[in-house]
């Protein structure tokens, strides 16, 4: 593992060319860096950028749209999109939803989830904020320190006669145990909802990844592999639960004059439908692409930080590319320097989601906190330029033959 201790980063100007310099690590020449780091004068590198698909093809859609004046409550193009992502993706019983957040609990209400969820503490803030939402107390079992997904082996220590429901995460589109889960939610009569919404594309064993549990949710937005700007979906196993949030989404209403069900409005819209037709339309090359950059990184960063072990049983659809460091403190300096020359990686996920303050205090998840405190996400979309890649791996890399 690398170590960096202290540098000070500068700007050193060459033809008006902007370059990283590292003073007070030895071995690094202002000639090396000026010959291998070579980014575009303030060129932002985000850790992600939203992808814009073809004009002309999203142009058609929306003329669809104009020639009806459907914009929403379920009109064609929002059926053409769930239709053609089931089959893409190989599910069932998909229902699309404004976003991830609604999707959570709108399938938590769906399946009757009380009382307490076992779940992770290392993921975005919506999967706990949206059990506290709804009256379901989250219980935080710790994580893999190697795979970041909720560790298996502690779950059914942390079970109690409150519990109703399993809800793991699927990190980084990085698939959970689901066999073994599957096995603890049937030993103790627990529903099963996976926070999928990095995990668009992902097989399991050559079946998709979110067919498992009773439902898994994926969000769409912007920042996502696959989006709708905002949006999401939920995947529900059993053909009934999926028609109970259908009537959920659209306040309740069965027909014009029929109300059978408390719902609130959690619809997708036409809009959205067209971007996603036009994603769709364009997925493979997007994850061709972002699979470049993925393998690059890859290629010559793991002999230097700390990678997601994969699961081996499961396909990358390279939505994220995290890195962990050996300390906080190396991570901010590194952050702090990639910053100045115009580079913003994050910080998913941080904070542990078991300190938050609106909670009960609970048992620090102690692998949970640590790996929060040292994790990295660099950047990683279709548009970014194989020569931004090739100087944020030789920032690592000069880094590293400092030691």
């Amino acid at each position: 593992m690398c170590h960096f201790d202290k540098y000070t980063l500068i700007k050193w100007s060459i033809s008006r060319d902007y370059y990283l310099i590292l003073v007070g690590v030895r071995n690094v020449s202002y000639k090396y860096l000026a010959n291998h780091i070579n980014l575009d004068k303030h060129e932002t590198i985000n850790v992600t950028k939203a992808y814009l698909p073809n004009r002309n093809n999203l142009d058609k859609y929306i003329d669809k749209i104009y020639s009806t004046a459907w914009m929403t409550n379920n009109g064609e193009l929002v059926n053409e999109l769930t239709v053609r992502l089931e089959g893409y993706l190989g599910v069932q019983n998909m229902l699309l939803v404004s976003n991830g957040t609604s999707a959570l609990q709108i399938a938590y209400k769906a399946l009757g989830v009380n009382g307490q969820a076992i779940t992770t503490p290392f993921s975005f803030v919506a999967t706990t904020s949206s059990l506290v939402w709804e009256g379901i107390e989250p219980i935080f079992v710790d994580i893999d320190s190697e795979t970041f997904c909720i560790d298996q082996s502690k779950i059914e220590r942390s079970i109690s006669s409150e519990t109703t429901a399993i809800v793991p995460v699927h990190i980084f589109g990085n698939a959970c145990d689901v066999e073994e889960i599957e096995l603890i939610a049937q030993k103790y009569g627990l529903k099963i909802i996976y926070d999928g919404a990095h995990a668009f594309g992902v097989k399991y064993k050559d079946k998709s990844l979110l067919s498992y549990g009773d439902a898994t949710i994926i969000s769409f937005h912007a920042t996502k592999l696959f989006h709708t700007i905002e949006g999401g979906a939920i995947i529900f196993k059993n053909k009934n639960d999926y028609e109970t949030a259908k009537l959920m989404i659209n306040f309740g209403i069965d027909d014009i004059d029929s109300i059978v069900e408390l719902g609130i409005n959690a619809k997708i819209n036409e809009f959205q439908a067209a971007m996603g037709l036009c994603i769709l339309d364009e997925i493979e090359s997007i994850i061709e692409r972002r699979a470049k950059i993925w393998h690059e990184y890859e290629t010559n960063l793991k002999n230097i930080v700390q990678l997601q072990k994969r699961n081996p049983s499961s396909s990358n659809n390279y939505s994220y590319f995290p890195i962990v460091f050996q300390t906080e403190k190396e991570l901010l300096s590194i952050k702090q320097a990639l910053n100045r020359n115009f580079i913003y990686p994050r910080r998913y996920f941080n904070p542990s989601l078991d300190t938050l303050g609106y909670l009960k205090k609970q048992k620090a998840q102690v692998v949970s906190r640590d790996i929060a405190s040292r994790i990295l996400c660099l950047p990683i979309y279709p548009d970014l330029k194989a020569k931004d890649v090739k100087s944020i791996c030789t920032f690592f890399k000069t880094l590293r033959s400092t030691e």
